[in-house]
């Protein structure tokens, strides 16, 4: 299987039976971190692992990653991507958006509010155009791309504001964007994972945007991580590990990750209550440093009655779909929340 520098960067800026798994499982002491991965994954987390994150991963080291980012993939010929720039929150400076098969005029068509990945220091929007393009063309829907203030310059809330002005700007020009208001969803990866579901959070509780399903993508949803609670070795030995966790949810909260208290809405996994969220997709991979928060969370969601989907993918790390996407693994991920997005699509419009 081939892999691209272009598709190396973006993986580190951001239940499957494969035929190819072994048929026994392997020890979780193992000191090699590739012994666990899925075979088609492997050539991959090579990659990954000969470009670890800086250590330390400071303000400068950020920086340079930043600066040091493959330029952004060429958009697709189509569909058309119109760059805005909208209001931000009050007080907050304007949000760069990127408007993504808007076809006014037409039947209303569902849309999707993407937010790119990158620990919450890193990323752009222009990172995930291709596969934003073909989201729209697969699903015949609009997507709303959200260039959100990076941390630690900027802290929670902050780029919560971001996303939330973008999704009320989506909310109330649905008509002229030729969106169903009704059939608006949130999406994101990693960070962006996060702040999706930060962002179903905000909309439930301050009652903004009836959101009617939530794509959470190997999503980073607990400060404590890494901190004050650790994981396997084998888990988060690939890309995103501890280190970098502490460092993006400092970076974000403005004080150290697993303190005991967090700004409210901050932190998805401390929420009190999972009552009144949207219908959820959560998908990661079994080695992922995210595994089980994201259960835990997917758990939380259905102990409170929210209708969820879970897909826990072996020997799967952090980012695999974007750095091998034609391996099955990949494959049979991407294909999943696909589906279950369309799915969520439907139900909605057979409500509306």
């Amino acid at each position: 299987m081939k892999f691209t520098r272009r598709s190396f960067g973006l993986a580190a800026a951001g239940t499957a039976t494969l035929a190819a798994w072994p048929a026994r499982g392997l020890s979780a002491s193992t000191n090699d971190p590739l012994a666990m991965v899925d075979p088609e994954l492997r050539d991959g987390a090579k990659l990954i692992l000969a470009r670890p994150l800086p250590d330390p991963l400071d303000p400068a080291a950020i920086r340079a990653m930043r600066l040091k980012a493959p330029p952004p993939p060429a958009p697709l010929a189509g569909p058309a991507i119109e760059l805005r720039r909208i209001p931000g929150a009050a007080g907050q400076p304007d949000v760069p958006i990127a408007v993504i098969g808007a076809r006014p005029g037409g039947a209303p068509r569902p849309a999707v509010l993407h937010i790119h990945g990158g620990g919450f220091i890193v990323g752009r929007m222009q990172d995930t155009f291709p596969a934003s393009q073909q989201l729209s063309e697969e699903l015949d829907c609009v997507v709303v791309e959200v260039d959100y203030r990076l941390s630690p310059e900027t802290a929670f809330p902050g780029p919560l504001e971001d996303c939330h002005a973008a999704l009320v700007w989506l909310y109330k020009n649905a008509a002229a964007l030729g969106v169903d208001p009704a059939r608006i969803a949130v999406k994101g990866e990693s960070a962006g994972g996060g702040l999706a579901a930060m962002l179903a959070i905000a909309a439930r509780d301050r009652k903004s945007v009836p959101l009617c399903y939530q794509v959470l993508i190997y999503p980073m949803l607990d400060d404590r991580t890494g901190s004050t609670r650790r994981v396997p070795p084998f888990i988060g030995a690939i890309g995103w590990n501890e280190a970098g966790n502490r460092v993006g949810w400092a970076s974000l909260l403005g004080q150290p990750a697993g303190g005991s208290a967090v700004p409210p809405g901050s932190v998805p996994a401390r929420i009190a209550s999972f009552d009144g969220l949207p219908p959820a997709f959560i998908g990661v991979g079994a080695i992922d440093l995210f595994v089980e928060e994201d259960v835990s969370y997917a758990q939380a969601l259905i102990a409170a009655g929210i209708p969820t989907q879970l897909l826990v993918i072996p020997g799967a790390y952090h980012g695999f779909d974007f750095i091998a996407p034609a391996s099955r693994a990949a494959q049979t991920f991407t294909a999943s929340w696909k589906a279950a997005l369309g799915a969520a699509f439907r139900t909605a419009s057979t409500k509306a």
